[in-house]
């Protein structure tokens, strides 16, 4: 795939490519930096007259998102270089960029991520239809043989696919329908919030990027909407540049791809990427470039305006005054017979899905609250309080909870209007829709949690109900007034939206060459911060926005949507209500009953969405595949601990159990004191005993190996095993080592004897399935034929031992296994006898 790559782009080509960036690039600094004199200028100028916006009456949250993370989850992830599936771990970080990592055990132990997916531009698929058809459409030449096979051999229907029209597609796929809706919901709010990544914050950078685009679109015909309007600044002019770019070098390879249809599409679907990354990085560089160059030029900007304000606004007014008699005539013309007819149609367009999802916020945030009331009711008051309050702290930035209400603006359509305005799609009105109602949601938890803790201060737990249906009413009360403001401005903004290019694109071709006269009337100290372009465009959006603001309100008197009339303020709004903190607060560790349950409670807190595994599904091979829970799924905080409490037993592998290394440990016996010089010294230093011990499982009956022999890697070797702790009753290759031993007393009376005591109180305890196959059971040895017997009576040693004779230490009895059928032992000069037991043999060392 490499080579697909390297040999459509070879140098020359990527020289091409870095030109035409550098050209698009050069075109656009020229109107950025005309237009962030002008944002500056309107920033300045705001900031001194000040504005008529309505106050709003919910708190906002500044950062809510800060230590947070959304979701982390495993899915089946399709590699290219490979073409095989492999289970990854997924993490969504509070940037909502998708992360995937080798496994959990990567990610928690800070690895890097194998890739890093921003998703900004994306579209989230579950059809492999759809993929195919927007696939087809990006292709290169459809004359292509298309082959039998699929375009993706999946073990699973449940597919989940990024698509980007020009970076790389990422496939996924699950295991059940549940989890791919589950799944569905967070990538898409992956996406919905990495597209809008133009803060509104920035009064001047943000209105001077934005203005600066469609500016440079216009220039180039294009007017209206634009899809790709997604991400953080480098990203869109990414997509500016590919927007011409994609098309000609279609052209220019499509004919040569060579292979079947699906394979053109591969290869065609890496060099797209390939292209977009190095333009990505062109554009990084000379937009921060950019940025940096009219940041300088900031503070002499800044002076100049605070010194000659009134005089350029008066300069402008007059301009803006002669512009609008040049085209008042034909602007009243065009919007009487081309749009007035149209405002109601796509009003109405707008208000149905927006309202309906509007109100969807609220029925949730209601359902949330008042099972915060029930909960915190019934399960004692102040103390529990806070894991209940956890619950829906986050609940605007939860998926799955919200996904109920961004469906709702996902119906919204523009049928017959789109061709007659040229509006491309209505995904940027869903998409905004859909931030404001997650602001608005998340507004109305901030504000409920603050006035919910300043009445619980001094509050006994029996007021606990009535104090929190207090702050519920008032919290609705103040989201209702809210959501109607809000609501009442996007729609202004969509129409302008829909009408203003339209109306630009009818008007601006006509007067295009009347406009450059207007700039012999502009001080050359003010043409900084008056452009005629500017001000063509601010008539045409006055001459239109009367009507519009007329139908919005006609909407509201009459109480369509639950639109509430411009007049009408909420006369019991709370004054001190911003007067509040601003700190968030951690209800576990007030409310959640002791600095355990806290410490636990801040724990979780980090994740905004629960996880829990989905039910009769077997594991995954390196971890089990999370869902994001429903709504009303997602487990209480006491609910995860106990889950926490209780791991679930991972299963061990030969594999694992091999890799476990031999551990030598100290005797506790008492040793009998021996001269330097002594035999057993010398042995002793020669081979030295190793003890191995084999851990045992109180949940485990089946031992780890069946055969009672320990695995050895090669150049190991076992001298011996000495017995540490005790020696249990009922084993038969002890019982038959020590029958052996009395026969060879009995055979030759020549031969010492050796007494072994064993202790015949302790039950036999199975060893554990996570035991080593490196270690071995000290109390010991295991039969194949004896695993699952009861205990059964030891057989008595020989009751006569002949006087005189030595009696032995039982540790310093040593047990060795072997392999070969003869075993020698020149060294020790000791007795061998051969035991056979299954497999193994088992010789006894005296």
């Amino acid at each position: 795939m490499g080579d697909v790559v390297s040999t459509h782009l070879d140098e020359g080509r990527r020289e091409m490519i870095s030109a035409r960036t550098s050209q698009v690039m050069a075109e656009f600094g020229k109107v950025y930096e005309q237009q962030y004199a002008v944002a500056l200028f309107n920033s300045v100028r705001f900031e001194i007259e000040g504005g008529g916006n309505a106050q709003s009456q919910l708190l906002h949250r500044k950062d809510p998102l800060q230590d947070k993370s959304i979701f982390s989850g495993d899915l089946f992830q399709y590699l290219e270089e490979n073409k095989k599936w492999r289970n990854r771990f997924i993490y969504v970080a509070d940037s909502y960029n998708i992360s995937y990592y080798e496994n959990k055990l990567a990610h928690d132990r800070g690895l890097h991520p194998k890739g890093v997916i921003n998703c900004a531009g994306y579209k989230a698929l579950t059809s492999m239809d759809e993929y195919l058809e927007l696939l087809n459409s990006c292709l290169p030449d459809t004359k292509a043989k298309a082959g039998n096979s699929p375009f993706l051999k999946c073990a699973s229907s449940y597919l989940l696919i990024l698509w980007h029209p020009y970076a790389r597609h990422h496939y996924f796929y699950v295991r059940t329908e549940k989890e791919q809706k589950k799944w569905l919901a967070v990538f898409q709010d992956c996406v919905r919030h990495t597209n809008n990544g133009l803060s509104e914050e920035n009064k001047v950078l943000t209105p001077a990027f934005t203005d600066s685009v469609r500016l440079y679109r216009q220039a180039k015909g294009h007017y209206g909407t634009w899809d790709m309007m997604c991400g953080d600044p480098p990203r869109i002019l990414a997509n500016l540049v590919m927007e011409t770019l994609h098309q000609d070098l279609r052209t220019l390879i499509g004919p040569r791809l060579k292979g079947k249809l699906q394979q053109r599409q591969r290869d065609w679907m890496l060099i797209s990427d390939a292209v977009y990354k190095q333009v990505l990085a062109q554009t990084r560089v000379q937009y921060e470039g950019l940025v940096q160059t009219c940041e300088a030029k900031r503070p002499r900007l800044d002076a100049s305006l605070r010194t000659d304000m009134d005089q350029i606004i008066t300069s402008k007014e007059h301009i803006s005054g002669r512009i609008r008699a040049l085209v008042h005539l034909r602007a009243e013309q065009l919007l009487r017979s081309n749009v007035q007819p149209y405002i109601t149609s796509i009003l109405e367009a707008l208000m149905e899905p927006a309202s309906r999802g509007f109100s969807e916020v609220r029925e949730v945030l209601f359902r949330e609250m008042v099972e915060v009331s029930k909960n915190a009711l019934n399960d004692g008051g102040k103390e529990a309080l806070g894991k209940h309050m956890e619950k829906i702290s986050m609940l605007a930035f939860h998926p799955v909870k919200m996904q109920s209400c961004y469906e709702k603006m996902e119906q919204l359509s523009l049928e017959g209007l789109q061709q007659r305005f040229e509006v491309s799609s209505p995904s940027v009105f869903i998409q905004r829709a859909q931030i404001l109602m997650r602001e608005q949601m998340d507004n109305a938890v901030y504000t409920f949690e603050q006035l919910l803790h300043q009445s619980l201060e001094g509050q006994s737990g029996e007021q606990l109900y009535k104090i929190i249906q207090r702050c519920q009413d008032r919290v609705l009360k103040k989201y209702d007034y809210d959501s109607s403001t809000v609501r009442k401005k996007f729609f202004r903004e969509a129409l302008l939206q829909v009408i203003i290019p339209y109306m630009l694109k009818q008007l601006y071709p006509v007067y295009s060459t009347e406009l450059p006269k207007f700039k012999e009337l502009i001080f050359e100290d003010f043409s900084r911060f008056i452009l005629v372009e500017n001000m063509f465009e601010e008539v045409v959006l006055q001459s239109v926005t009367k009507d519009i603001m007329m139908a919005v309100k006609e909407a509201a008197v009459q109480r369509k949507h639950n639109l509430y009339r411009d007049s009408i303020v909420l006369t019991n709004s709370d004054p001190n209500l911003h007067l509040l903190g601003e700190n968030p607060i951690d209800w576990a560790q007030q409310y959640g009953g002791g600095e355990e349950q806290a410490g636990l409670g801040n724990r979780k807190r980090r994740q905004v969405v629960s996880m829990i595994v989905p039910e009769g599904m077997a594991p995954l091979p390196y971890g089990s595949c999370l869902e994001v829970p429903g709504v009303e799924e997602i487990p209480e905080e006491n609910e995860a601990q106990l889950s926490e409490e209780v791991p679930e037993k991972p299963l061990r592998t030969l594999e694992y159990l091999h890799q476990q290394p031999l551990s030598p440990t100290k005797s506790t016996a008492p040793k009998e004191p021996g001269s330097p010089d002594s035999v057993d010294g010398i042995r002793h230093l020669i081979n030295p005993v190793l003890e191995i011990v084999l851990p045992l499982s109180e949940e485990c009956d089946d031992p780890v190996l069946t055969n009672g022999m320990v695995h050895l890697e090669e150049g190991q070797e076992i001298k011996a095993i000495t017995t540490v702790t005790e020696v249990l009753p009922g084993d038969t290759a002890v019982e038959s080592a020590i029958q052996e031993l009395d026969i060879v007393v009995e055979e030759d009376d020549g031969e010492r004897l050796v007494e072994c005591a064993v202790d015949s109180d302790v039950e036999l305890v199975p060893p554990s399935a996570y035991s080593s196959p490196r270690h071995h059971d000290d109390s010991g040895f295991q039969s194949p034929t004896n695993e699952h017997r009861e205990e059964e009576e030891t057989q008595p040693l020989k009751e006569e031992l002949r006087a005189g004779e030595e009696i032995v230490d039982p540790e310093q009895v040593m047990v060795t296994l072997g392999q070969e059928d003869n075993v020698s032992n020149d060294e020790t000069g000791g007795t061998k006898e051969e035991i056979a037991e299954d497999d193994s043999d088992v010789v006894s060392e005296i």
